[in-house]
């Protein structure tokens, strides 16, 4: 059985961004396994620009994103195997993989880093009433269809769910000479960014439909037309506020889902908020030198972050392969907990090993609810250290407090460390 000292589950922005970073702490044995016929996982299809501002400190499109990273992955000479499914990873880090030339083979991996990204939630999830004509596409499959096999999924298009692939398809379409009726999302906030609201739909005059869903779909052999109606609280629909549009294509942006069913099989621990794996500050699950970054951990808002952190996971990776792998060595210093509470949903990570700690730690949060004029609050134990106002906090937009190292080791018999929203 051929043996690396670290295996990368997925070839997208985290995983490419990971093995860089593993390279240039000094491991030469990596592998990239990715699925598709190319690198660069869903930025491929990202034709759109705001890519990169934070990264390279300019506006760049999705595989203009990509590129960068794979020219930098292709200099270091990074192997890579593509058209390679990953069929199971074994809890003692066995990588079983498929494909056309090889068929099955198994591979040791000293560390493995989970990059495989997310998926989108799909029609039988949202419970819709009516028969199942053609039209019905989730965004990112119309988003593949028009910008890499040029097809056009229809003329007169209403858009359900307001993440960001429905917002940018919206303009898309809307640019291929479709007309876009309306957006509707069953929340009363939008799940995308702001930028893209205002860029997408408020420029092309396309109406945002908070707190509204569809309640039927006509047609039986091809999509005919929708009706929309408004919900309460409750998410029931309210009788009397129903609108009828024509159209021939319903694209659905409901939300991502973690694709963590391999992770499952490694016996990682996983959170049942974001449906991704738990972690440490290094990124490492509870499967010794198992990591995971971007979106399989938690749905990221900029692929800039997922870089950011993805780095993080391929620096970690390498320093377990150099210090830990094989010798019986844990992570020393105290644990810290990290807790998200009122209108803090979650945190990556969960925990802080002291000893292994950076000199800085960004920890990522969404909140619950759309706040105004509020406080994102850290807590020590009971004692509050850092208050900082923000005029607006949305759950599409993801927030971040950075921790100090010399902080934590400052404070007295620290245990928990807690996030949470405040008003004053």
């Amino acid at each position: 059985m051929k043996s690396y000292d670290v295996i990368i589950v997925g070839g997208g922005p985290a995983g490419l961004a990971a093995a860089i970073s593993a390279k240039k702490e000094g491991i030469d044995s990596i592998l990239i396994i990715e699925r598709d016929n190319q690198l660069g996982g869903i930025l491929n299809q990202c034709i759109h620009n705001g890519f990169g501002l934070h990264t390279f400190k300019e506006e760049l499109t999705g595989p203009e994103y990509a590129a960068r990273f794979i020219e930098q992955a292709a200099e270091l000479n990074i192997e890579y195997k593509l058209h390679t499914m990953v069929c199971d990873i074994s809890h003692d880090k066995v990588v079983t993989v498929m494909n056309r030339e090889e068929g099955m083979v198994m591979y040791q991996a000293k560390a493995v880093i989970l990059a495989m990204g997310c998926r989108e939630r799909p029609r039988g999830a949202l419970n819709i009433p009516g028969y199942r004509p053609a039209g019905i596409y989730s965004a990112g499959t119309a988003q593949r269809l028009v910008n890499i096999e040029g097809f056009m999924p229809g003329k007169k298009v209403v858009i359900l769910g307001s993440g960001d692939i429905g917002l940018i398809m919206a303009r898309r379409m809307t640019f291929e000479g479709a007309k876009v009726q309306c957006v509707a999302e069953v929340m009363p906030y939008s799940g995308g960014l702001k930028r893209n609201i205002v860029q997408c739909l408020d420029d092309y005059d396309i109406p945002l439909y908070l707190s509204h869903t569809v309640i039927d779909i006509e047609g039986k052999d091809r999509l005919t037309g929708v009706v929309i109606a408004e919900v309460g609280p409750d998410r029931k629909p309210i009788s009397g506020t129903e609108m009828h549009y024509d159209c021939d294509t319903l694209l659905l942006s409901v939300g991502l889902i973690p694709e963590n069913e391999l992770s499952k099989k490694a016996e990682v621990e996983m959170s049942p908020i974001t449906n991704g794996p738990i972690v440490d500050e290094s990124l490492e699950t509870n499967v010794e030198g198992v990591f995971a970054c971007g979106n399989v951990l938690h749905v990221h808002d900029l692929v800039d972050y997922v870089s950011e952190e993805a780095a993080l996971a391929g620096k970690n990776a390498a320093q377990y392969v150099k210090e830990r792998y094989g010798k019986d060595v844990q992570k020393s210093g105290e644990v810290i907990e990290i807790k998200a509470t009122d209108g803090a949903r979650y945190t990556v990570p969960t925990s802080i090993h002291m000893d292994n700690m950076a000199d800085l730690l960004p920890v990522r949060f969404r909140v619950g609810n759309v706040f105004k004029d509020s406080y994102i609050s850290v807590y020590f134990n009971d004692e509050r250290v850092q208050h900082r106002k923000k005029q607006v906090m949305a759950p599409g937009e993801m927030e971040q407090i950075i921790l100090k190292k010399k902080a934590l080791e400052d404070f007295d018999g620290l245990k928990t460390i807690t996030v949470k929203i405040e008003e004053e």
